[in-house]
C-alpha cells in the first residue's frame, strides 16, 4: 500500500488568527504573516497522515492507492465522513469508476475501511502499485476540533513565535513545549 495522498487541503484552519494574537498578546498586524505561518507549521505537526496524531483534523480530501482489490481496503487517515469514489484499472489497463453498488464503507477496531455490498464482487484489474484508488473525506469542521488540540496548536506556534532560534531548558534542548505531548496523547492513532 503506498502512502496517502491529501488532495484538498483544509479549507480554514482550527485555530483562527484573532484566537492566536489574543494568545499571543499582539495588537497590530504587522506580524500576521509570521503568525499565520507558525498556525500552519503547528497544524501540520499534528494533522494527517504525516503528522503525529495520525488524523485528519479539518474536513479534507485524501486519495489511498492500492495494488488490487482486497477483502478490505483500508484508509490510514481518518475520521472518515465519506467515500467520494472507487477508481480502478481494468484488465487493458484502463480508468474505470467503480459503482457505488458494488461498495460501502465500514469501520471496525482499526479504523475505516471500503468493502464489498452483500451478493458483490470485485472486478478484476491490471497489475499496477495503483491500480486501485479511494478518494475519501475526512477531518471535522473547526469548531469540532477538540479544545486539546487546539491548545497544543496555540502552544507550539507561540513557542515558535517567541523563540525563533532554538530553545535549551538548562542543558536539556527543547523543540515541543511542555505539555504539548500530554494535550495530544489521547488522540493519537494507534494501531490495535
Amino acid at each position: 500500500m503506498l502512502a496517502p495522498v491529501r488532495t484538498v487541503d483544509p479549507a480554514t484552519s482550527p485555530v483562527a488568527l484573532a484566537d492566536m494574537k489574543l494568545h499571543l498578546h499582539v495588537d497590530g498586524t504587522d506580524e500576521d504573516t509570521l503568525i499565520q505561518a507558525y498556525i500552519d507549521a503547528a497544524t501540520a505537526y499534528l494533522d494527517g497522515y504525516a503528522g503525529i496524531t495520525g488524523r485528519a483534523l479539518m474536513t479534507q480530501t485524501w486519495r489511498q492507492d492500492f495494488d488490487g482489490f482486497s477483502h478490505c481496503l483500508r484508509l490510514p487517515v481518518g475520521p472518515v465522513a465519506s467515500v467520494s469514489g472507487v477508481t480502478y484499472y481494468d484488465g487493458s489497463n484502463v480508468q474505470q469508476t467503480l459503482a457505488t453498488s458494488v461498495y460501502d464503507k465500514f469501520t471496525d477496531a482499526l479504523g475505516t475501511y471500503v468493502g464489498l455490498k452483500p451478493d458483490q464482487s470485485w472486478p478484476s484489474s491490471y497489475t499496477r502499485q495503483d491500480a486501485v484508488s479511494v478518494t475519501f473525506i475526512a477531518g471535522t469542521a473547526a469548531d469540532a476540533v477538540p479544545a486539546p488540540l487546539k491548545v497544543a496548536i496555540m502552544l507550539l506556534a507561540a513557542n515558535w513565535y517567541e523563540n525563533r532560534e532554538s530553545v535549551s531548558l538548562g542543558s536539556i534542548p527543547g523543540e515541543i513545549p511542555m505539555g504539548v505531548s500530554a494535550l495530544v496523547a489521547p488522540y493519537r492513532r494507534v494501531g490495535v
